[in-house]
């Protein structure tokens, strides 16, 4: 085959949908695929569920420090910067950044947030009955997980447009309807950097039961963030909590919207609301890939690779191989099991959010499901023009309530 012929770095491409005809033929023919990069060395691109965890699981061989984990080869002042970033780590170094950062994520922090989430998902439902006419990612699929990191991080609520705007801008620097170059990206960037800083400042002197008060105190070590560490993880929480779950739910409602007599399932058994979210996340995939860098020469699948290559991760391929998933192209809130790579395979760099964002999708579908007769489109969606992120910028749709 002539693989070529589809460049698997363009932002154009995705900003068609995500190519999975082109990757089903890779999974067949060229799992482990060589990308031709402008600009740039090339990459192996692997698309087979059992190699993305085994590349996911095995970070002495294949690192997210050595180049980052975007594609892209940045200048050493560039990869300075994302060294103090918790995805752009290896171990030991991500150990240590991990356990102090998860004291912000733990079951308890998680389940106190429950009840906040069903009132942010009501008063979501309440502004989509009355509005009738929306645009369902502005007015549903945005401020749930905007509304939540805010609370997370003890923001007020009039933050919330912030937070968009600097996760938007950052994210979408490809997309030239939320910025045209990528120094605006930086530049929010540094704006989220101040906000931080000026958070941090507050709790150090007023703590809060919040994550950002967990994260300035020392943990029983007396270990701390450095203010590098502190601000490129609150870098990473605005955009990745936002991002995953904000996609996810406009992805899972046009999969719905595809497949009606799915959400007609749902509405009848809405015990099956876990296991939808599950199904949503591995059709809707919003993470779409990640980079390592070979630390030595090794082999994935049947293919060799040899120190320094770039090895990009593809879970939207690996979320539809079917030597996994019975069907990958049937929509089924039902599926059972279900082991997709939404959150990142099962290595080291599992999100550490995934509990939260599991939440906040089942509570907003089941509170859907339950007032919602249906959502019906208005006009065709707008996806974002990126690489990275399985993004829908706009999904006009009108609301049918329950009950009428």
């Amino acid at each position: 085959m002539t693989a070529s012929r589809i460049d698997l770095k363009s932002p154009d491409l995705y900003a068609e949908g995500v190519p999975y005809a082109f990757f089903d033929r890779l999974r067949k023919s060229e799992p482990v695929y060589w990308q031709p990069e402008e600009g740039g060395t090339g990459y192996w691109a692997v698309t087979k569920h059992a190699d993305v965890v085994a590349v996911s699981r095995d970070s002495a061989t294949f690192s997210s420090a050595l180049g980052t984990t975007q594609i892209d080869d940045f200048d050493d002042e560039t990869r300075a910067k994302q060294a103090a970033m918790l995805v752009n780590l290896d171990p030991p170094d991500h150990t240590r950044l991990r356990q102090l950062v998860s004291r912000g994520f733990t079951p308890r922090m998680v389940k106190s947030l429950e009840a906040h989430i069903r009132d942010i998902c009501s008063q979501i439902v309440d502004d989509l009955l009355d509005a009738g006419e929306v645009d369902f990612v502005r007015r549903a699929a945005a401020p749930l997980p905007l509304e939540v990191i805010a609370a997370l991080l003890g923001a007020p609520s009039s933050d919330v447009d912030r937070l968009y705007d600097w996760s938007n801008r950052m994210i979408g620097f490809d997309d030239p309807e939320y910025a045209t170059t990528q120094a605006d990206g930086e530049l929010a960037a540094m704006e989220i950097f101040l906000y931080a800083n000026e958070l941090a400042a507050q709790r150090r002197v007023e703590p809060r039961d919040d994550i950002v008060t967990k994260l300035v105190q020392p943990d029983e070590n007396g270990d701390t963030l450095t203010e590098m560490e502190f601000n490129m993880f609150f870098v990473l929480l605005v955009v990745a909590g936002n991002e995953t779950t904000r996609n996810a739910t406009a992805g899972g409602m046009q999969a719905f919207i595809d497949h009606p007599e799915q959400w007609r399932r749902l509405q009848a058994e809405p015990e099956l609301a876990a296991t939808a979210v599950e199904e949503i996340l591995r059709w809707v995939t919003p993470v779409m890939d990640f980079r390592r860098t070979a630390t030595r020469d090794a082999m994935i699948g049947n293919q060799p690779v040899v120190a320094g290559d770039k090895v990009v991760i593809y879970y939207p391929s690996a979320n539809r191989d079917e030597d996994v998933f019975d069907a990958p192209y049937c929509f089924d809130i039902a599926r059972t099991p279900n082991p997709h790579v939404a959150f990142g395979g099962s290595g080291i760099h599992f999100c550490l959010g995934a509990h939260l964002a599991r939440l906040e999708l089942r509570i907003l579908f089941e509170t859907m499901a339950a007032r919602i007769d249906r959502v019906e489109p208005t006009g065709p969606i707008t996806r974002l023009r990126s690489n990275f992120i399985s993004g829908i910028k706009a999904m006009p749709v009108r609301i049918h309530p329950r009950g009428q």
